[in-house]
């Protein structure tokens, strides 16, 4: 009798096996939320830690990331074990400057979040802070591990977490405006 495979999954589900996931590549939650923090702490002084983390949990939530984030260590790994054929195993293996699907798959993810998300992307992808230089670096040719899609995707969540607390926190501003007043929304 053939197994039943599962291909829905609650947003729960979705943050514990993207979590494990990432754990799995040496990615840690606060890893991602560290580089968010530091990108938006340099705009709004009443960025948090905290409310990096829990940005980036939240992102890892989101069905369309989940499919990201799986689909793009799913590749890492199979050209990590030559599984692919060439050539595109050996562009992937490569990091080949010119391939940028990779940067597709960043994109897609920051995109959530609009110019800005894109723009905090782009800037994380070039100076590659933090976890995503470790992993540029230990997925370089010759080495037994393939980051090339990780890389990019782990930039571009904590590009997100930094659009989304910045957000939150212009939110908050706007509250603390004396002439704000609510508008009720009848949706």
């Amino acid at each position: 009798m053939k197994e039943n495979k599962r291909i829905y999954f609650s947003r729960e589900e979705m943050f514990v096996l993207n979590r494990d996931l990432l754990l799995e590549r040496g990615v840690k939650i606060e890893d991602i939320a560290q580089i968010a923090f530091n990108q938006q702490s340099k705009y709004n002084p009443k960025t948090t830690l905290k409310a990096c983390i829990e940005s980036v949990e939240k992102i890892l939530t989101y069905r369309d990331i989940f499919h990201i984030v799986q689909l793009g260590v799913e590749i890492d790994r199979l050209a990590e074990e030559g599984k692919l054929r060439s050539p595109i195993q050996d562009v992937i293996r490569a990091d080949l400057g010119m391939f940028g699907i990779d940067e597709i798959f960043g994109l897609e993810v920051a995109k959530m979040y609009g110019t800005i998300g894109e723009t905090n992307f782009g800037d994380i992808d070039v100076n590659k802070p933090g976890i995503v230089k470790e992993l540029n670096e230990r997925g370089k040719p010759g080495t037994n591990e393939c980051h090339t899609f990780l890389d990019d995707i782990v930039g571009a969540l904590a590009a997100a977490a930094s659009t989304r607390v910045a957000q939150i926190l212009s939110e908050e501003e706007a509250k603390r405006d004396p002439n704000y007043e609510p508008i009720r929304m009848d949706i």
